[in-house]
């Protein structure tokens, strides 16, 4: 990767726990696909709301060559098992890891 992965916590206290997990996933990413230039990951920590409170939510971007970009935005609401912050992170970097796959075979002819 050309710049370090920038992590931000919202809602949520950053440990370094966290932060090792995270950065432990994007090494894999990019042992396996190595084509991303920059990366961000936006962790949003358990919220109030009524209908989604108490789920994490993890964002990652991922910045590709030839200004191709892979972003994982979505978090699926109503799903308890998102109330773990292992699960929501496993989730997101699976989801990355598929569009990575896409992004990697588009690229590759």
């Amino acid at each position: 990767m050309q710049t370090q992965p920038k992590i931000d916590f919202q809602g949520v206290e950053p440990s370094s726990d966290r932060q090792e997990k995270i950065l432990r996933l994007i090494e894999k990413l990019e042992e396996r696909y190595g084509r991303a230039t920059a990366c961000r990951v936006v962790v949003k920590g358990p919220g109030a709301h009524h209908r989604t409170g108490g789920l994490y939510e993890i964002n990652l971007h991922l910045l590709l060559p030839d200004k191709r970009e892979v972003a994982i935005e979505r978090t699926p609401h109503l799903d308890e098992r998102f109330q773990d912050f292992d699960f929501a992170l496993n989730d997101a970097f699976k989801r990355a890891r598929r569009r990575l796959q896409v992004q990697v075979r588009r690229m590759r002819g």
